[in-house]
């Protein structure tokens, strides 16, 4: 597999699995952690939604900066390594139980990622750039994509094993222990990189630093702050006078403010022969908006159904398998004292503090009754977060399979243009959606436990739309964007991801406010449709754009 590449391949495989390992371990027990009532914050669906989209959508947001410091300043080597330290001891400390502790680790992730994400992938091309390797660039980033995903399969056997083990602060450690790894495994290649970490410096034609912190960075801190303080109208229902949801969310929107205005701006100010590549993707940004908030509910929506709504009980030789390997735990039969929650599975605060109550493990509320325990037996269940390595295994098993086939239809002169590409990924991943809906009325809207194939079957059809457009996606950037702003251009599609992440936050913490679940997923759908329909009557236009561009 490798000979035909270059030497640093296997090196950045590698270091970017063990970097995946970390994030996605982290990302996989993120919300649980939040929500524990024994030992982790308690959070309601709604607290931990919403921290959640707040971090993933800032993860997002900064390989921007990360990419153009690196290009400019730092170099490739020296960011590579200065974010997975950062990351590394972020995930170390995210375990130390003191929400003081939680915002700094965070804050290390989210900085460190800006300096690691975009950089190692940067590096990456740098070396298919050349004349003997370029034809192998697209072979190259997948083996490089299944390091992404091979890295985020196993991660969460580990992250469950060392949670039922040692708790939580161990699963974290793990984490940072991966991603540390990630580092050393980097450094261990550096003789293969030669002078392609080199920083690039200030090339003709590119936006001075200084003007995007002036008009773009500044401008965000300060609009943040004021979407932070400013209140809306107060209510029963919204007692802190948020205006949209929670103070976090306000903020992040006001701070988004700036930066729309800015990519906006980029295509007034454009020139002629350039507007239109320039309104293509800021359209294809718009759009996949949409797309990131209901794919991101994987690690929020998504994890609250595999630990509350689906069946989790093993027995037999998996439950052997399962307990031997530490993936699944004992819960007993019996009443005891426990928090309280009502029918849809909110917990229950009186001025802050959990209601308490005697009754039986929540995992027993809707488990049928012909199915329930003996009194005081014990059953195992296994780890929630697993749920979350259904999606990487997934892309492991259906990334030959999407390549071959749109190999087969270029050799019969049929493949579509990588904007159709985009819709029909769309297109498949809302009706992904439609299997959640099913799943909820199979299961009484909750009152019964489902099988965890209904998650298998979801994330499989949503995978497919992933594999579609989240590649697709960044190949039309690279191809569209004007010479002289392609890093800014490239910000435009993180950007997009983390307002997209954001509005995944969103969308979950309003879980609690549907007594029927199926209209949280029909939201969802409607969502992705309008995006399909918006997308397809783009089509045409974005093809002969392309097109006149003498692109494919």
């Amino acid at each position: 597999m490798w000979k035909n590449h270059p030497r640093a391949l296997p090196f950045l495989f590698l270091s970017e699995m063990w970097e995946r390992f970390g994030y996605y371990l982290m990302i996989g027990i993120f919300t649980l952690y939040l929500k524990d009532v024994e030992s982790g914050f308690a959070m309601t669906e709604k607290e931990a939604s919403d921290l959640y989209g707040t971090f993933i959508a800032l993860v997002f947001l900064t390989p921007f900066i990360g990419g153009l410091v690196a290009d400019r300043y730092l170099g490739y080597k020296k960011s590579i390594v200065i974010g997975g330290i950062m990351m590394g001891a972020g995930y170390f400390m995210m375990g130390i139980h003191s929400l003081t502790m939680l915002y700094v680790a965070m804050t290390l992730v989210i900085v460190g990622n800006g300096f690691f994400k975009p950089n190692i992938s940067t590096l990456l091309g740098n070396f298919y750039n050349e004349e003997k390797y370029i034809d192998k660039k697209d072979e190259g980033y997948n083996i490089f994509y299944m390091g992404i995903n091979v890295g985020a399969f196993i991660c969460n056997f580990f992250g469950a094993a060392l949670q039922i083990l040692l708790g939580w602060q161990y699963a974290f450690m793990a984490a940072g222990l991966g991603m540390f790894i990630g580092v050393i495994v980097f450094l261990s290649g550096t003789k293969h990189y030669g002078d392609k970490t080199e920083k690039k410096g200030i090339q003709q034609g590119d936006m001075p630093f200084s003007k995007i912190v002036l008009f773009v960075l500044l401008p965000s801190v300060v609009f943040g702050v004021i979407g932070w303080l400013i209140k809306g109208v107060q209510s029963d229902s919204n007692l802190n006078s948020a205006i949209f949801g929670s103070d976090s969310t306000d903020a992040f929107i006001f701070a988004c403010i700036p930066v729309v205005y800015f990519y906006g701006s980029l295509y007034f100010k454009a020139k002629v022969e350039e507007k239109r590549q320039i309104g293509a993707l800021l359209s294809i940004f718009a759009v996949v908006i949409l797309f990131w908030a209901v794919f991101k509910l994987n690690g929020s929506a998504l994890t609250t159904w595999a630990d509350r709504y689906t069946n989790r009980e093993i027995t037999g030789t998996t439950k052997a398998v399962f307990n031997g390997l530490k993936l699944a735990k004992e819960v007993e039969y019996k009443k005891d004292a426990t928090e309280l929650y009502d029918p849809s599975f909110r917990l229950q605060k009186e001025n802050g503090e959990i209601v308490k109550t005697v009754d039986y493990p929540i995992y027993f509320r809707n488990v049928s009754e012909e199915k329930k325990p003996v009194e005081g037996s014990k059953v195992s269940i296994w780890a929630t977060n697993l749920s979350q390595s259904i999606n990487p295994g997934w892309v492991i098993i259906l990334t030959p399979l999407i390549v071959a086939f749109f190999t087969f239809l270029r050799s019969r002169k049929k493949e579509p243009s990588t904007p159709t590409k985009i819709a029909f990924g769309l297109l498949i991943s809302a009706l992904s959606v439609l299997v959640m809906v099913a799943a909820v009325h199979i299961g009484g809207n909750g009152a019964e436990k489902v099988s965890v194939w209904w998650l298998v079957a979801n994330y499989g059809i949503i995978t497919i739309g992933e594999l579609f457009l989240s590649p697709m996606g960044l190949s039309i950037v690279s191809k569209l964007s004007p010479q002289n702003i392609t890093a800014l251009m490239m910000g435009g599609w993180f950007l997009s991801t983390s307002i997209g992440n954001k509005l995944s936050g969103v969308l979950a913490s309003m879980w609690d406010q549907y007594d029927d679940k199926a209209n949280f997923f029909w939201i969802n759908f409607g969502l992705l449709m309008f995006a399909t329909v918006l997308m397809f009557a783009l089509v045409k236009n974005l093809n002969k754009v392309m097109k006149d561009h003498g692109i494919n």
